[in-house]
């Protein structure tokens, strides 16, 4: 994996660690929404509130129900991030 996915897998993880109050350890590069207990529908709705802030993307209603894994909001990122 080049650095740059690689730091942005990383953010990615912090980010959704945070919001959800878990330890970073558990968010992994495959994590899904469901997986932990924490990444319900209304953490999903935290989770993508805290991408827009720190990666300065827009989530809209078509983006919600796309954005449910790690690798899925790493690549909308990378396509959409003006951070």
């Amino acid at each position: 994996m080049v650095q740059h996915q690689k730091g942005l897998v990383d953010r990615i993880q912090t980010v959704l660690a945070a919001v959800l109050n878990v330890d970073a350890s558990e968010i992994t590069a495959e994590t899904q929404f469901g997986d932990l207990p924490q990444w319900d529908s209304m953490g999903h709705m935290e989770v993508l509130v805290a991408l827009e802030k720190e990666f300065g993307v827009e989530v809209t209603a078509d983006t919600i129900t796309n954005l449910i894994s790690v690798p899925a909001i790493f690549q909308y990122i990378e396509g959409n991030s003006h951070v």
